[in-house]
């Protein structure tokens, strides 16, 4: 592949604060498979974050936020020139997520909002946009934000899997950076794998069809690309993370690909928090993060049903030890856990229907 078809940004862009956000609440997979199919079967995950009635889309991306913001230190907030979310359960269909969040964390007037669409992928779809709009000149700052309340069909198979959860991140100065974007590359076609039309409360999926021509496709796809692009291999990361629906799909498409199970480990999380959708690759990244180390390159492989990746490649940089805790790291939030009833779970996610 030629140099061309690897995406960089003009001037150096990385990212200046990161944060993650999980609710407390966490839904066994034993309790949905008790209900729906009597306790029978093995279950994809072991239990997945539930939000609470007081949580949507808009207050987790802001936790998320603020502890990028935290992270970056003192940056000038009118300096942030976009705040973009991405996520398939924004709680309007008409009325932006970004602008919530913009005012907020003090951003408004004097920037730019958006709410992004692209499914599971929707988070690194703004994290592209974010690093284009600062590495061109227009935007000292801009936020890319990743949060999802997953709806499921209730007894369907993504009943056990669809959470809750946001990763920020403030792109910004390559200088000022905790991990610098060295390149990216997305891979795209129209896969139609899982959908939802409008007025429909829960998402369609096609079963077995979900795997190969889909996740497995493009994440190898976008993944190859990006490091024969670069003249990398698999050893030369430190970390790589992908797109979690379940425990299977990342951990087969890294042996495809020839990552170890120790350089996904840190970035695996859908066993604890179920699927977060457009956070999931995302809070995986926060993960690694809280744990690299200066010089660390990581791989990050993003999914998005319908269908695409994207494929990005970082490097730490020295200023991670210093202000890495400054927020409450990811671990932190998946540890506080409280684990619910279906009922319970039925309740917060209102699939009781009053008349």
């Amino acid at each position: 592949m030629s140099e061309v078809e690897v995406l960089k940004p003009d001037r150096p862009v990385g990212i200046v604060g990161y944060g993650a956000y999980v609710p407390r609440y966490r839904l066994p997979a034993e309790e949905v498979a008790r209900v729906w199919s009597g306790g029978h079967g093995r279950t994809p995950i072991t239990e997945k974050s539930v939000p609470g009635l007081d949580e949507d889309t808009v207050t987790i991306a802001l936790e998320a936020a603020r502890n990028a913001l935290a992270r970056a230190g003192d940056v000038d907030r009118a300096q942030i020139r976009a705040v973009w979310v991405g996520s398939e359960s924004h709680p309007y269909a008409v009325k932006p997520t970004s602008t919530i969040v913009a005012e907020a964390i003090g951003a408004t007037p004097a920037t730019q909002a958006g709410d992004w669409e692209f499914a599971c992928k929707a988070g690194t779809e703004a994290f592209q946009a974010a690093v284009g709009f600062v590495g061109s000149g227009m935007a000292r700052y801009a936020f890319a934000i990743g949060a999802d309340t997953a709806q499921a069909r209730p007894g369907d198979a993504l009943d056990y899997t669809a959470a809750a959860g946001g990763a920020a991140y403030l792109l910004g100065p390559a200088d000022e950076s905790l991990a610098v974007i060295e390149a990216s590359y997305s891979y795209v076609t129209d896969t139609p794998d899982f959908w939802r039309r409008a007025h429909q409360h829960y998402p369609s999926h096609g079963g077995r069809f979900t795997g190969q021509p889909a996740y497995f496709h493009h994440i190898t796809n976008a993944a190859r690309g990006l490091m024969e692009a670069m003249g990398t291999r698999p050893e030369d990361y430190t970390y790589a993370v992908f797109h979690q629906p379940n425990l299977k799909f990342p951990r087969t498409v890294a042996r495809r690909l020839g990552f170890t199970p120790e350089q996904i480990a840190p970035g695996l999380l859908v066993d604890r928090i179920g699927n977060t959708y457009a956070a999931s690759s995302l809070i995986g990244l926060t993960a690694v993060l809280d744990q690299a180390r200066p010089g660390d390159r990581i791989l990050l492989v993003s999914f998005g049903s319908g269908a695409g990746s994207d494929a990005i490649s970082l490097r730490v940089t020295d200023a991670i030890d210093e202000r890495r805790d400054r927020a409450p790291r990811t671990e932190d939030y998946i540890a506080r856990r409280k684990p619910i009833d279906y009922a319970t779970y039925a309740r917060q996610r209102r699939l009781y229907v009053m008349k």
